[in-house]
């Protein structure tokens, strides 16, 4: 077995969430991860307790699970605690055997009232909280940036005639008048999942390199769960390597799971022994971002089962192809979040020999504003051709292999014929 994160040992699951109440609207929530220890992250909360008890909903956790999973241990304070909270926060986290390193804190706020009332407590806890980040509005900026004591990413939503100018230290982004400041609040009416996303990668990005981590050797991570997909076929220590509530997304044929039960069925029924024997993931590029991989590479293989996953509908050919795809693999922490999965399908199909060279297409030149006139067809005002198919076999493979391989443009000569 190849050498992976934690041992050549299989990956163990990570225990259930337990929030632990420090105080009125004060809950501590120990990192949820394999390592299973992590620095500290305090989160200012707008809703009450009773607003949203749900720790996780189709697939977005709350808050407070996020960061966990991330690998910080969390003290969550919502907007009912005391003034005294943050207080009671940074204590909590110093008495706290799992928050490691101790000495940096960092702090996220997602609603401007709390950053105005803990303004004065992070001043006097800037030996501790070193970091922070705040969701607000455009319009607010000038009033929050005046009373920030550390460095400070600010998330920025609205317009605001002002100019910003930003100061030593900080980072400014800004997400257009069509977004609500709350788009990072999970179970909110303002939630907005992919703005949300790019926010979060953003902060990590920020928060890291001031806090010392936590990093984690994503290649490793990602490397270890292929091997339990292609090299030991075993579904339970795949999902072992991912989040609670993970979901894989293979986008050309719309198949996958969404969440621990349906992911799991997936891998088990339509996708790790749906694999031919001799199926091989050929790299050529690899990108390491904060929380994510990305990778170029050709799905090899012999065609001598069904691969419903990639070829719904279509029997084996017992012909050897070679998809061009490409991975984008969301990481939490030292888990994966999700996979998304995109290859040329045209190619695909080409390949397998479910594709015919030359297509029928059919056009409305007046986008079905004829007036009831009738071609010579017999159609109201509708055209028909013969057109080769923009679509080639296994010169996709070739030629992301090496650029010079095939020849570029030939199907500029492609013409269509009226029929």
């Amino acid at each position: 077995m190849p050498e992976f994160a934690y041992g050549s040992g299989p990956p163990q699951p990570v225990p259930p969430m337990k929030p632990q109440r420090v105080a009125d609207g004060v809950t501590l929530v120990r990192p949820l991860s394999r390592k299973g220890v992590g620095p500290g992250m305090i989160i200012l909360s707008p809703n009450e307790e009773s607003a949203s008890p749900v720790e996780i909903e189709d697939g977005i956790p709350s808050l407070r699970m996020k960061w966990a999973e991330e690998g910080y241990c969390v003290v969550e304070v919502r907007a009912q605690a005391s003034s005294s909270a943050l207080k009671a926060a940074v204590a909590a986290l110093s008495d706290c055997r799992e928050c490691e390193p101790k000495e940096k804190i960092g702090l996220i706020c997602y609603d401007t009232s709390l950053w105005l009332k803990a303004a004065s407590a992070i001043e006097t806890l800037k030996d501790r909280i070193v970091v922070a980040s705040l969701y607000a509005d455009a319009s607010q900026y000038s009033q929050l940036s005046s009373q920030a004591s550390v460095p400070t990413i600010y998330h920025l939503t609205g317009a605001s005639e002002t100019k910003r100018s930003q100061t030593p230290g900080s980072k400014i982004y800004e997400y257009g008048s069509g977004r609500e400041c709350t788009f990072p609040v999970p179970f909110h009416k303002d939630f907005h999942y992919a703005t949300e996303a790019v926010s979060h990668s953003r902060n990590l990005a920020f928060f890291k390199p001031i806090m010392g981590g936590p990093y984690f050797d994503l290649e490793l991570l990602w490397e270890e769960h292929t091997y339990y997909e292609f090299g030991a076929r075993d579904v339970e220590n795949t999902m072992a390597t991912m989040v609670q509530e993970p979901y894989v997304n293979h986008i050309p044929t719309i198949t996958g799971g969404i969440g621990r039960e349906k992911l799991t069925n997936f891998y088990r029924d339509h996708f790790i022994f749906s694999n031919p024997q001799d199926a091989e993931l050929e790299l050529i590029s690899r990108t390491v971002g904060i929380d994510r991989v990305v990778d170029e590479f050709i799905y090899k293989f012999s065609h001598d089962i069904t691969i419903d996953w990639l070829l719904p509908g279509v029997p084996p050919t017992f012909k050897y192809l070679e998809i061009p795809m490409m991975a984008v693999v969301n990481i939490r922490g030292d888990r994966l979040y999700h996979e998304h999965i995109t290859w040329d399908q045209g190619t695909a199909l080409r390949q397998a020999g479910a594709l015919p060279e030359k297509l029928t297409l059919m056009v409305d030149p007046h986008g079905g504003k004829t007036n009831g006139q009738v071609n010579g067809n017999g159609a109201c005002g509708k055209v028909t051709y013969e057109v080769v198919a923009p679509v080639t076999g296994t010169d996709t493979a070739a030629k992301m292999r090496e650029k010079n391989s095939v020849e570029s443009n030939h199907m500029f000569e492609f013409q269509a014929k009226k029929v």
